[in-house]
């Protein structure tokens, strides 16, 4: 076996190295060589350089955010102003209608009639706020929570009226979920 070994040896010391051409040694040979350093001038003018570049950046992308923050703050003060605008082009046929009435309170001595008009007016802008998502918070016989109720006074009531809405001196609202006014009652203690 070690003669073996020592045949497989010879024989890979007679094996010729393969040539590489010289252009591809040449180029092997500049790679293996070091660049020379750059000097700390060079260095430092480099980092300068980058450093302005970075700096330039971050001013663009400051103007940029600015310029972003200013379109999105008119563009949701716009949004309000036309919401507000729609409500009140909304409303002013309920203002005609209003005008008609106190017209017609004027030339005539007709109560039936008037008072059907009013009711009309009124049904009229009750639906406006229904169709606003605007509802009355309902205080007929029911029982007082501060979440939509504000107590003004307390009543004297039997033991089955006690933390019951006796009466509403003003109505409250509410806009989908949300209280907007908060009615004012009178609960029984």
């Amino acid at each position: 076996m070690e003669n073996e070994n020592l045949d497989n040896l010879e024989n890979l010391e007679n094996l010729e190295k393969p040539e590489i051409p010289e252009a591809e040694a040449a180029e092997a040979a500049e790679e293996t060589e070091e660049t020379p350093e750059e000097t700390p001038e060079q260095k430092i003018e480099a980092l300068e350089k980058r450093v302005a570049e970075l700096e330039d950046i971050r001013l663009r992308q400051m103007a940029e955010f600015d310029n972003y923050r200013r379109r999105t703050n008119k563009e949701k003060l716009e949004l309000m102003e036309s919401a507000g605008e729609k409500l009140l082009v909304d409303i002013l046929p309920l203002v005609d209608d209003f005008e008609r009435a106190r017209d017609a309170m004027a030339k005539t001595e007709d109560i039936a009639s008037l008072r059907a008009g009013i009711d009309l007016i009124y049904n009229k802008f009750i639906a406006w706020l229904d169709k606003q998502d605007v509802h009355a918070i309902d205080t007929t016989d029911a029982d007082f929570s501060t979440d939509e109720h504000e107590a003004i006074t307390t009543f004297a009531a039997g033991e089955d009226k006690k933390g019951k809405i006796i009466d509403c001196t003003q109505k409250g609202y509410k806009h989908g979920e949300r209280v907007i006014r908060f009615a004012k009652v009178v609960v029984g203690e």
